[in-house]
């Protein structure tokens, strides 16, 4: 099956207290009530990168633009009880960007310490993947969901 093509974008900044990534509180469908990263589903005939760039402005109000996109991976997500829910997640990060946060109806922005992500409050696989992704890795990861479409069952490095 086919998975849905998404992005994620991490703006990253440094505070006193050490780098901070923008994250938000999901307000409304697919992970709602949980803090999430800035981002969401590829039109047809966007580039990655395209779609990142208007997911950011959609749902915080901040502009980024292409150029000052890092790549940071890829992340697979199977969600065998719910196929149609299959993802493919390009991540990215930036340090550059135009404006100050601002709630959507989507998400509520809040920067928090890299160091310390609220991963209580994330889906589970967060804790896998987001850590080394913020701090600088390439991430290349197939997270595979249980039944209960929360919880993991695996996370795996493909051989390409």
């Amino acid at each position: 099956m086919k998975h849905t093509p998404v992005t994620l974008c991490f703006p990253l900044r440094e505070a006193e207290t050490g780098t901070q990534v923008l994250l938000g509180l999901k307000r409304t469908g697919f992970g709602i009530g949980k803090i999430v990263g800035i981002g969401g589903h590829v039109e047809p005939g966007e580039s990655d990168a395209e779609a990142v760039v208007r997911e950011v402005w959609e749902e915080t109000g901040i502009v980024v633009l292409q150029e000052d996109l890092a790549h940071a991976g890829v992340v697979e997500f199977i969600f065998p009880a719910r196929p149609d829910w299959n993802m493919s997640c390009r991540l990215f990060t930036t340090r550059r960007w135009e404006g100050e946060p601002t709630e959507s109806p989507e998400i509520i922005p809040e920067w928090f310490a890299a160091a310390s992500l609220p991963l209580e409050r994330m889906w589970q696989d967060a804790g896998h993947w987001l850590p080394p992704a913020l701090a600088g890795e390439t991430i290349d990861v197939v997270v595979v969901l249980n039944e209960d479409n929360e919880t993991v069952a695996s996370v795996r490095i493909p051989r390409r």
